[in-house]
């Protein structure tokens, strides 16, 4: 059974950088693509990032292009999302996430039924 545990949120004002974890386990890491996904209150859950298995290739949101990083570290079985330049906007739940597939196309990685684990998800509050 897969399991993705986030961990790294928390309340930062404006301008200031987070770095959200997500450690996995129940079968081989280093094979599966993971992403991030995030979802404000009363809004839709929206995809932020994903990285290839071998760290080769990796896409970003729009909105987080330029200030967020994703990183993977497969010895440890961690997926990492650097966030700078934090803005109120990007308060919200963030849920770790992974595939059957290595690479996750970036013109189909929106495609919420293509991440079939998720976490429990880590909050991420932005004061202004």
């Amino acid at each position: 059974q897969v399991q993705l545990v986030e961990s790294g949120g928390g309340l930062v004002p404006a301008g200031d950088s987070l770095k959200l974890s997500c450690t996995a386990s129940g079968r081989a890491f280093s094979l599966y693509a993971m992403g991030w996904f995030r979802q404000a209150p009363g809004k839709e859950r929206e995809f932020v990032s994903t990285i290839s298995w071998s760290s080769g290739s990796s896409s970003y949101s729009d909105s987080v292009k330029d200030r967020f990083i994703i990183s993977r570290d497969n010895d440890k079985s961690a997926v990492y999302l650097q966030m700078n330049n934090l803005k109120p906007e990007d308060t919200a739940t963030y849920y770790c996430v992974t595939t059957d597939l290595r690479v996750v196309p970036e013109s189909v990685a929106v495609d919420q039924a293509l991440w079939r684990y998720w976490g429990q998800g880590t909050q991420v509050t932005v004061s202004s």
